[in-house]
């Protein structure tokens, strides 16, 4: 009885807001919120519909300017403290998200792309230009964009798939996975997880994978030509091709693959460094089941 109580109490005061309003092309939408989620789909309409379940205390203030749609709760206490907001906007907008306790996703942005939160996930697929993720703690998956790209976390893993230009990638605590990469510029790196990437090895590009306290594997193309270097304090080297090491010293050494026009780093001061060609990038484990 007290648990129907409570439900119809919490369905009393829950209340919905369903918003439409009309934008044109080279306007942004700009989101606060401070708990729940903030979802955002594109569509083919030049108009931002926003729907809202929030209590019935708040109240969504929808704010059309020259050149933004500004959205935020607020409360007769303030800022609102949870908040579900469903947006459906022009796939060309670009989009500005921003969450306390607050999970993101965006599904067929077109535009730029800033999303961050302080502790929730952030997904997005799509995005073009200027993509930029981030959540303290929380996991950040990006799907299906290109441009600028810089995703970071603190306290969880990075996913990349289908991404063309120039990354960025960074966590404290956390795996990061990279694949079906396009890109001449890679600067990926994390203090306690793995790194796996498997993509392209452009000539004249420059790629660099660090972690302190995890493996290292890196899928190289047939056809690659990249000068690699490889340093690891307590691990070993493993290559499923063979490579011709130069330049050893007692834990950092280098090789030349084809003409060696690209250059990749990898580094790890507690882990295993793995080289695979394309296909093999979850089979780093072989050899130990081999054995």
């Amino acid at each position: 009885m007290l648990l129907n109580i409570a439900a119809v109490i919490t369905l009393a005061v829950t209340q919905q807001t369903d918003t439409t309003v009309p934008v044109r092309p080279g306007m942004r939408l700009d989101v606060d919120n401070f708990g729940g989620e903030i979802v955002v789909k594109a569509w083919n309409q030049n108009s931002v519909r926003v729907q809202a379940t929030h209590s019935s205390r708040d109240r969504i203030d929808v704010q059309v300017g020259a050149s933004t749609v500004s959205l935020k709760a607020e409360s007769r206490r303030g800022l609102a403290q949870m908040v579900e907001y469903q947006i459906s906007a022009p796939a060309w907008m670009n989009l500005n998200l921003h969450g306390v306790s607050t999970d993101i996703e965006v599904d067929g942005a077109q535009g730029a792309v800033t999303a961050e939160t302080v502790n929730g996930e952030v997904k997005c697929r799509g995005g073009s230009g200027q993509v930029s993720l981030k959540s303290v703690q929380g996991a950040v998956k990006l799907q299906n964009a290109k441009g600028h790209i810089d995703v970071y976390s603190v306290s969880d893993g990075l996913t990349l798939e289908n991404v063309s230009g120039d990354i960025s990638a960074e966590t404290v605590s956390g795996d990061i996975s990279l694949e079906g990469i396009e890109s001449a510029s890679v600067e990926v790196s994390t203090v306690s997880g793995d790194v796996t990437y498997e993509g392209s090895i452009k000539d004249g590009s420059h790629y660099r994978f660090a972690t302190h306290n995890g493996d290292v594997t890196v899928a190289i193309p047939d056809k690659a030509n990249v000068t690699v270097s490889v340093a690891t304090f307590n691990g070993d080297f493993d290559s499923s091709f063979p490579v011709s090491v130069t330049n050893t010293t007692k834990h950092r050494f280098t090789f030349t693959i084809g003409s060696g026009n690209a250059r990749l780093e990898l580094e790890t001061f507690n882990g295993d460094i793995r080289l695979r060609r394309p296909g093999q990038l979850h089979d780093k484990h072989h050899d130990q089941e081999d054995n």
